[in-house]
């Protein structure tokens, strides 16, 4: 019997896997990094509010403006804590927390 062909492959972080997509949230892209270091003047800092384990969800007060950000992680378990200061590349969707860099899905 032949296997059948998805569209589109399923994340595996939906049943604890690690990430197996580079869609914004999931999992960091070399390529992603790459273009998030090469345009240094798009980082923004930021301060963490919230950091919810359970859901993924971080709220970051941006250094700047004072915006408000909320973004979506798969890797809930490394999220930063509140308080935190960290670098907001809102074009390639990356969140730094020191050295560790985070995909970020933006929900607002």
């Amino acid at each position: 019997m032949p296997l059948e062909v998805r569209e589109r492959a399923a994340c595996m972080c939906a049943v604890g896997e690690g990430c197996s997509t580079y869609a914004p949230g999931h999992a960091l892209h070399l390529i992603q990094a790459r273009l998030a270091s090469s345009t240094p003047s798009e980082w923004v800092d930021a301060v963490v509010e919230s950091a919810e384990r359970h859901s993924g969800t971080v709220i970051v007060r941006r250094v700047d403006d004072g915006a408000r950000v909320e973004v979506w992680t798969a890797a809930a378990a490394s999220l930063p804590v509140a308080g935190s200061p960290v670098a907001l590349h809102e074009r390639y969707h990356v969140l730094a927390d020191g050295a560790r860099w985070l995909n970020v899905a933006h929900l607002s």
